[in-house]
């Protein structure tokens, strides 16, 4: 399955055969600073069944289910300084979500689907263009952490380094990188120094006016750590592909499904998250 996994996220790279020769306009040396509001969103599902107990016998699923009410808000904002030479983007991700279901007999249950905080500070040097797109070494740090712990496993606290190179800027291929990456996973009371390489990137395809395919992911492959953790990552793969539909210049509604699959060094199978929503989603990029 690792091998699957590591296939899915090699095909990001098909992005880079399909960069069309269009070039944005050159950037100036004396840009300001922007603040690129990449998506704030809110994303939610729900299934409503009455009287389910009366029909607890019945060969209808629909009508002996539970009702469940899935939401899911992101903020995924950045501060970015670009010139001809380079490119400095400092974000703050955040992502929570939390399902409930609400049984025709017993209690309501809530469960997250979905708890990050990430910090990051990325610094690209722009140096060569490959299909008019820019192509250069990169460098970034983050923190990696979470609004509450799960149940009864300790809050997540990860500082991580990144170091490779990255193209950028292409009319199709936003982004598409390869690095070597550092972690010091504080996650428990004895600090777990890490070695890994992750290949990712974000790619998109207008369809027709107001409307574009997007797709995201990253696959990280743990190499190294400093002692065992059964709870620890052998590899790391997420991918999200979206269908933005404009309904106006900052607002679109975009139809996503999102697929997570990772392997703990102590599970003897990997795990898997595999989820098909709708969300409403505000972008807006503007100087400062």
């Amino acid at each position: 399955m690792k091998q699957i996994s590591l296939i899915s996220a090699l095909t990001l790279m098909l992005a880079v055969s399909a960069e069309a020769a269009e070039r944005q306009p050159a950037v100036k040396d004396d840009i300001s600073w922007r603040a690129n509001f990449k998506r704030v969103a809110l994303e939610i599902s729900g299934t409503e069944v009455s009287n389910a107990e009366q029909y607890k016998d019945s060969p209808s699923t629909q009508l002996n289910a539970d009702s469940e009410t899935v939401i899911k808000g992101v903020f995924d904002f950045a501060l970015e300084r670009e010139t001809a030479a380079s490119l400095w983007s400092n974000s703050l991700l955040m992502k929570y979500g939390k399902t409930t279901l609400r049984p025709a007999e017993g209690e309501s249950t809530s469960s997250e689907n979905s708890d990050q905080i990430l910090l990051t500070t990325d610094y690209t040097h722009k140096i060569w263009t490959y299909e008019e797109a820019d192509l250069g070494p990169f460098a970034s740090g983050s923190y990696d952490t979470e609004f509450t712990n799960n149940e009864d496993a300790p809050r997540r606290k990860i500082f991580r380094g990144k170091s490779g190179i990255k193209l950028f800027n292409g009319q199709y291929t936003k982004e598409l990188y390869i690095a070597a990456v550092v972690e010091s996973d504080l996650t428990y009371a004895q600090a777990n120094n890490k070695l890994a390489w992750e290949i990712g990137g974000i790619y998109e395809y207008p369809l027709r006016d107001g409307v574009k395919f997007q797709i995201e992911g990253y696959f990280r492959d743990y190499v190294t750590y400093s002692h065992y953790e059964g709870t620890d990552f052998k590899y790391d793969f997420q991918i999200t592909s979206r269908m933005d539909v404009k309904l106006n210049d900052t607002l679109s509604l975009a139809p996503f499904v999102s697929y997570t699959r990772a392997h703990s060094r102590e599970a003897k199978d990997a795990g898997s998250n595999f989820m098909i929503g709708l969300s409403l989603a505000y972008s807006d990029l503007f100087d400062l």
